[in-house]
């Protein structure tokens, strides 16, 4: 396990909506360079970086069509170093995207594996054995090459899935077991492109779908073997390398795929989106004020997964990412304070999205931006402040719109502005870095989650937390001694057995 890891708190940058330093109206390496400095005064040591490899963008980046080259728009190369040098520079560390699973439909490999003649790279991609076979079961695209067969993508149709085998070869007239050697051999490449930005100096990677390697997969755990491939590979030359997985599956990621950590991701109905996002539009999250959440069904989730893993690697708890509409389309500022302040409060490494610290909105009337669809209300320019596009960017028309409401938060009002969630987010940081219970280590214990009642209450080392996410007051049991007040959000009244705390709030007391 890197030591490191252990204190890092993320802050996650999409390059192209962070800080434009040329006037092109897309952000840039060198803007994130000039804006480092906001980062670590915020409390975060250590950035999360979205891909900045060459590509088409039909998926803002995620869709790669050379794994070893910035993308010109972003910089180049030496950029990307000097902002990797420049960040260490700072005691601050840096991982990068890492997009295993598939390529764009422009990189070279493809454009190999779809010629008719068999090559080298036939095999680095999943083609059926001729262009009229397209089981129904399988994500195909048809009739789009010179080859004589449809090929299997991840998703959209410019991301052609990466051959690295099936764990149940169910057509074996174009299906490869994972020990094939040229399913091996996608393997090794991708070790190879690790290898190649490990020696720059990034300090890891976050992976993207980390589940999607290897198909017929129900099981995840044929993929998690090579994971654990990676990880030993790792282990033996870059062992202060971190690795972090979008899987939201600990107890396979953590404990067998051999992942430091494990993003807990916002999919529909499970443990973190009743927090945040539950019900048709965050109406049923157990931070909304209206009291129709229900904290079990995240502790009955999240508590065993915590307990299975907590040995071997860490949950990730997110603010919001990319690909999730952010907190402000479903709550008010003083839910999000308190949401916040429990993401920083529990065991694990945190990740907080750039913009979120200000309270930027969601913008859900957005027309697609990169193939973003509905995530693109997310992705739109950082607002640093007074002057066009907020600080954002000099050009006329900046590649995602800004919020186009004058009044949206700018970290310069924000900064200014009494209870802000920037000032919110800031103390709660300092608060964790204070005191090493409250870290990605510190124990933990549910002392109070009760279905359909509140609040919430959880113990991290000698602090009791207590969450109230409702619009009235209410009250707990609670008979220990207090010896100190750490944190509030909020207020609160301890008489005799009984804590009471004010409406929407938030405590921490040392006992």
């Amino acid at each position: 396990m890197p030591k490191w890891l252990k204190d890092a708190i993320f802050y996650e940058i999409y390059p192209q909506s962070f800080y434009d330093s040329n006037g092109d109206g897309i952000g840039d390496i060198n803007g994130i360079i000039e804006k480092l400095d906001y980062v670590k005064q915020l409390g975060c040591n250590a950035i999360w970086l979205n891909p900045v490899y060459d590509s088409p963008f039909k998926d803002a980046g995620y869709d790669v069509r050379n794994y070893r080259k910035v993308a010109p728009r972003y910089g180049t190369n030496e950029d990307l170093v000097r902002l990797i040098n420049t960040v260490h520079k700072k005691r601050m560390h840096i991982i990068l995207d890492l997009v295993p699973g598939h390529t764009s439909d422009t990189h070279p490999w493809f454009k190999q594996a779809k010629q008719a003649k068999k090559n080298n790279f036939s095999n680095r991609y999943i083609f059926t054995d001729n262009v009229w076979n397209a089981p129904s079961e399988y994500r195909l695209m048809c009739g789009l090459c010179e080859r004589d067969g449809n090929y299997m993508v991840n998703y959209f149709s410019s991301q052609p899935a990466l051959n690295y085998g099936f764990a149940e070869v169910t057509h074996p007239e174009w299906q490869l077991p994972m020990d094939h050697p040229d399913c091996l051999a996608t393997r090794k490449a991708l070790k190879e492109i690790m290898r190649f930005w490990l020696d720059q100096g990034a300090d890891g990677f976050r992976v993207d779908m980390a589940d999607s390697l290897v198909k017929n997969d129900d099981t995840k755990e044929p993929t998690a073997t090579i994971w654990a491939d990676i990880r030993q590979m790792m282990d033996e030359e870059y062992p202060d390398a971190a690795l972090v997985s979008e899987w939201c599956n600990p107890q396979i990621a953590v404990n067998k795929a051999g992942f430091h950590s494990d993003f807990y991701l916002d999919h529909i109905g499970n443990g973190y989106n009743t927090l945040m996002r539950g019900g048709s539009w965050g109406d049923k999250a157990f931070f909304n004020k209206n009291g129709e959440g229900n904290i079990k069904a995240f502790v009955d989730e999240y508590l065993p997964a915590y307990l299975a893993t907590k040995d071997n690697g860490y949950i990730s708890f997110i603010t919001c990412n990319h690909d999730t509409p952010r907190m402000t389309a479903y709550l008010d500022e003083d839910a999000i304070k308190i949401a916040y302040a429990t993401i920083f409060t529990l065991p694990g490494v945190p990740f907080l999205f750039y913009g979120d610290e200000i309270g930027m909105r969601y913008l859900p009337d957005l027309t697609s931006v990169e193939g973003g669809y509905s995530r693109t209300g997310s992705r739109s320019p950082m607002q640093w402040g007074k002057g066009k596009n907020f600080g954002f960017s000099e050009c006329d028309k900046t590649y995602i719109p800004v919020d186009p409401d004058k009044n949206a938060p700018t970290v310069e009002k924000q900064r200014r502005k009494k209870g802000s969630i920037y000032k919110a987010v800031k103390g709660i940081i300092k608060l964790r870095k204070k005191h090493p219970e409250l870290g990605a280590d510190g124990d933990f214990e549910v002392i109070y989650a009760e279905e359909n009642s509140f609040p919430f209450v959880y113990r991290r080392g000698k602090y009791v937390i207590f969450v109230n996410p409702l619009d009235h007051l209410t009250d707990v049991r609670f008979d220990y001694e207090v010896k100190q007040e750490v944190y509030k959000i909020g207020e609160y009244v301890q008489s005799w057995e009984k804590m009471t705390l004010s409406p929407q709030s938030f405590v921490i007391v040392e006992i």
